[in-house]
């Protein structure tokens, strides 16, 4: 057993702790990363033989949330954790973008890093965590890596002075509490370079859900200026927690082993390729259509690879001839960038490809935005749903729920080709998270619009910047749908290619760029600010006047963007779509939750019977009521508010009620404020008929309009009278006189106490006898 090595150091006003030697012997690398009470092991192990065969490093990284980090028990079926949460998979992306580059090129053998989160102290987020754990595992594990590499987040936000005036501070690694108080939120993983400086690999960053309201409330703005000043800030925090790492290398660190490296092809075979094609291929790169372009580059490698094999030296070496075509297209594309400032489909490097934004697209949708920029092509629909659609979450992060997700689709079709749709990939996953980052600061409040919001965003087509065009998708379906975001976001993808230290910036890159360029950096935001930004670099370093240059210019071409979104729709619909549910909110309350719901749910439930609305009651006393057309959330509402804030009769009053019960003796009507009260049938004819029983004129449900003519407050009894519809006042029968049987009549409807008296006097004097008639006064 090894003897456990710890080491703490503080940075930036966090302590960093490192512990190896305890937990985990058997792994080749593991350490322990712990920061405030977040704690994770971090194992790496690497397989023995190489995968020879594979034309890529195998690399697997993944995280394992275990509830009983935060004293949780998990809440599926089975009390025990399933496959990983989104949270999970998007924390496996943020490691594995920055520690795939730092291992070298040809190395096969397998790799998987496991970071197993062991506490979760609900304040300080384990993914940043996670990477700089990872890199110390792999370090630890003797394993050849150009690092270490380091993860941290920062946060930007508006701070005040003791003296009662602000600043503007990036904080690192804010915990959740602080987070809601910035206005943008940067993650950053970066190394140290052979001249002693900072080299970025990695930034996910965006605008946070409360920026929209900070900046409106006087915080800064988070331009592209702020974001580069926010990368140069990180770079001296990313060198102490390399050094960091380094010193703990040599307390616990295992020798570097050798492991071989494989070459895709030999130099005698790419000198072959570029004998036999290379002409063919530039001329074939200039076909701006790509279909057409894909067609005479394949037809040229198959003429390639059958001349190739006809040499018996090589027909063994099969394999390698498709890496050496690989290898050949890419550097004739770089070079006519860098040379000629010319692009595979015959833009010059900062033109965007033709753009078109359509909305109300499919009939039956809340809202549709159809966005296209060249050949991707993005079909993004939006549906609104009651507060009970908002999905629930059972992970180690804080938030419990969402009511606003995005989800994105790439199916094998959009790219021509064949394959298995099973479910989102992890790549999906991180395309759906990223747009759904770059649109959160635009959504309005649930105060502000009571719905729950699902985007799916369908990709038709797809040659580059799919996710940047799900953005403008999603722009155009929620405005479409009638919500009332805060300002269209629009995004665009750049790239970058490095030639003989030359470089040279790509505006809207396409799919072949992408794989052949050197970076990926995508930025998304409104006009005025950025709301959401990933880079992924292949170089060991970019500088920081590059990465300035390619924020400027994504600025501009986002403006660009943001003009065709405006022709096809200028500002969000009034109303939400015809086929949405109209939601109304009420605050009630807390005390009076009881009485709406009723014994049982009796009264919810029969209002939503008898209204046909769908009513949700939170906790706080927020009712949420919804129904597709006509007035019925307007009729919930109404029956609510007269439950919680119930108008007392009097008499004289009048109102609208509805015949809850119909007697021998008359209708029973309930009026607002839950009272019920009776309308005599002698009423009902308005003294022009005689009505023999209310159900002639009459039935349950129907609306009728009665004023308050008596009230017993000690027998909680109510008189109401019918208005007439001719006079327009209301009817009372005129009372006759005694001796016309008035108080007889009066008996009989149940209102004349005195007739009854009567006819018990005369009963009691008549004794036993039975047919006598009555006797008169």
């Amino acid at each position: 057993m090894n003897t456990p090595v710890t080491l703490s150091r503080e940075i930036g006003g966090r302590t960093f702790t490192l512990e190896s030697g305890k937990l985990a012997p058997l792994a080749d690398g593991a350490v322990q990363i712990t920061s405030g009470e977040t704690s994770i092991l971090v194992t790496a192990v690497a397989s023995k033989k190489p995968k020879e065969h594979l034309d890529f490093f195998p690399l697997t990284v993944d995280v394992e949330e275990r509830m009983y980090a935060r004293g949780q028990i998990p809440g599926s079926f089975f009390r025990r954790e399933g496959r990983p949460s989104e949270t999970a998979i998007l924390i496996c992306r943020l490691t594995d973008r920055p520690l795939r580059p730092s291992f070298p090129k040809g190395f096969r053998n397998e790799v998987h890093v496991v970071a197993t989160i062991l506490s979760a102290d609900m304040e300080n987020p384990p993914d940043v965590i996670a990477i700089t754990g990872a890199s110390m595992a792999v370090v630890l594990g003797g394993m050849p890596f150009e690092g270490p590499i380091a993860g941290l987040r920062l946060g930007f936000r508006h701070a005040q002075n003791i003296d009662g005036t602000f600043r503007d501070e990036w904080i690192l690694n804010p915990t959740y509490e602080e987070t809601e108080g910035c206005v943008f939120d940067l993650v950053v993983a970066g190394s140290r370079n052979s001249e002693g400086g900072v080299d970025i690999i990695m930034v996910e960053a965006e605008a946070t859900e409360n920026a929209w309201t900070l900046i409106q409330e006087g915080a800064t703005a988070p331009t592209e200026e702020i974001v580069a000043g926010g990368l140069e800030e990180a770079k001296k925090y990313i060198a102490e927690l390399c050094d960091l790492q380094a010193e703990f290398a040599k307390m616990a660190a295992k020798p570097v082993r050798e492991f071989p490296t494989f070459s895709e092809y030999g130099e005698d075979m790419y000198a072959k390729v570029v004998q036999l094609a290379e002409k063919e291929y530039s001329e074939a790169l200039t076909i701006a259509d790509k279909a057409n372009r894909n067609t005479a580059m394949d037809e040229i490698k198959e003429r390639v690879k059958s001349e190739i094999l006809l040499d018996d030296a090589m027909a063994e070496r099969e394999n390698e001839i498709g890496a050496a075509i690989r290898s050949l297209t890419k550097n004739l594309v770089r070079k006519r960038i860098v040379n000629e400032g010319m692009r595979i489909d015959g833009r010059t490097t900062d033109e965007i490809r033709p753009l078109s934004a359509e909305v109300k697209f499919l009939p039956r949708a809340h809202g549709t935005g159809l966005f296209r920029r060249g050949d991707t092509q993005v079909l993004s629909i939006a549906t609104l749903g009651m507060k009970r659609m908002e999905q629930m979450i059972d992970t180690l992060d804080p938030e419990e729920s969402k009511r606003y997700m995005h989800h994105y689709n790439f199916p094998p079709f959009s790219t021509g080709e064949t394959g298995f749709m099973r479910g989102p990939k992890r790549r999906e996953i991180g395309h759906g998270a990223l747009a759904e980052r770059a649109l959160r600061p635009v959504v309005p409040s649930e105060e502000e619009f009571p719905y729950t919001i699902r985007i799916v965003s369908e990709v038709l087509s797809s040659n580059g910047s799919s996710s940047m065009a799900s953005v403008c998708g999603s722009t155009l379906s929620m405005m479409d749908a009638g919500v009332p975001i805060k300002a269209p976001v629009a995004g665009i993808a750049m790239g970058l290619i490095r030639d003989e230290g030359q470089y040279v910036t790509l505006t809207d890159i396409l799919g072949a760029e992408d794989a052949f360029g050197d970076m990926d950096f995508k930025v998304a935001g409104t006009r005025d600010f950025v709301t959401a930004l990933q880079l992924d670099t292949k170089l060991t370093g970019i500088p920081s006047e590059v990465l300035a240059k390619a924020l400027g210019l994504a600025k501009a071409a986002r403006l660009k963007v943001l003009d065709v979104i405006h022709d096809a729709i200028a500002e969000p619909r009034p109303e939400v779509a015809e086929h949405a549910p109209k939601i109304i909110s009420v605050q009630i309350p807390v005390d009076k939750i009881g009485e709406v719901i009723g014994p049982k749910g009796k009264k919810i439930n029969e209002i939503q019977a008898t209204t046909g609305a769908e009513i949700d009651i939170e906790d706080d006393g927020m009712v949420f009521i919804a129904a597709r057309g006509g007035t019925a959330a307007a009729d919930a509402e109404k029956l609510i508010r007269e439950i919680v804030w119930p108008v007392m009769p009097e008499i004289g009053m009048r109102f609208m009620g509805k015949v809850a019960g119909l007697t021998d003796f008359g209708a029973f009507v309930s009026i607002p404020g839950g009272k019920d009260g009776l309308v005599h049938v002698s009423k009902l004819g308005f003294g022009r008929t005689r009505v023999a029983h209310p159900s002639d004129v009459l039935e349950n449900g129907q609306e009728i309009e009665v004023q308050v003519m008596r009230i017993d407050e000690r027998a909680g009894k109510i008189s109401l009278a019918p208005i007439d519809p001719e006079s327009g006042e209301p009817f009372e029968p005129p009372e006759r006189p005694r001796g016309e049987g008035g108080d007889r009549d009066r008996g009989r409807g149940g209102g004349g106490d005195r007739g009854r008296g009567d006819r018990g006097r005369a009963g009691r004097d008549r004794g036993p006898r039975r047919d006598s008639a009555p006797s008169s006064d």
